[in-house]
């Protein structure tokens, strides 16, 4: 097993504790010589909500508990995995966090931000040299969306263009088998 399915695997049981919990289904794990350094997942979705919070994403999660570590990180060697591809406030607060490398499981067709043309912005974000991996575990982590999207009770982007590419996927995926 390599390291990049490793951890995306430890990323997706963030998202499945989320998922228990009601919200939507993404978990994040930031990773630094072998070791986990942090771990969030998506907060602020629950049915109960009147209000979606829009800043619980599991990234920032992640991000903020890195402020708390008692020991060295070093952003440059760090890689950080999520179950859902970053949106574009996640994407600037990794470029920002200085990490090189974003190992995704599934894609966000409707709100994702890694596929930016960095070329025309300032040097900060034009020259991140960040590597971007997509589609690690994609499927485990589609058929959880796929699970998410499925429960009546949950209305967070119910009937949005993420929710019906996701239940196109995992019918497409079906039918292939």
């Amino acid at each position: 097993m390599s390291d990049d399915v490793y951890y995306m695997g430890l990323a997706l049981e963030q998202a499945a504790n989320a998922f228990v919990g009601g919200e939507f289904p993404v978990g994040c794990v930031i990773v630094q010589g072998g070791n986990v350094m942090a771990a969030g997942k998506r907060q602020g979705t629950t049915a109960e909500k009147s209000f979606f919070s829009e800043i619980d994403h599991a990234e920032i999660r992640a991000l903020k508990a890195l402020e708390t570590l008692g020991t060295q990180f070093e952003p440059e060697n760090a890689r950080l995995y999520v179950t859902m591809e970053p949106c574009l406030m996640c994407f600037g607060a990794i470029i920002l966090s200085g990490i090189k490398k974003i190992v995704y499981a599934f894609e966000d067709p409707m709100g994702g931000g890694t596929h930016c043309d960095l070329s025309g912005l300032p040097p900060l974000y034009e020259k991140c040299g960040i590597e971007i991996v997509p589609g690690v575990l994609r499927q485990k982590s589609l058929d959880l969306f796929a699970r998410f999207f499925a429960r009546k009770e949950n209305l967070y982007w119910k009937n949005s263009y993420l929710e019906n590419y996701t239940l196109e996927q995992k019918m497409k995926g079906i039918q292939e088998k």
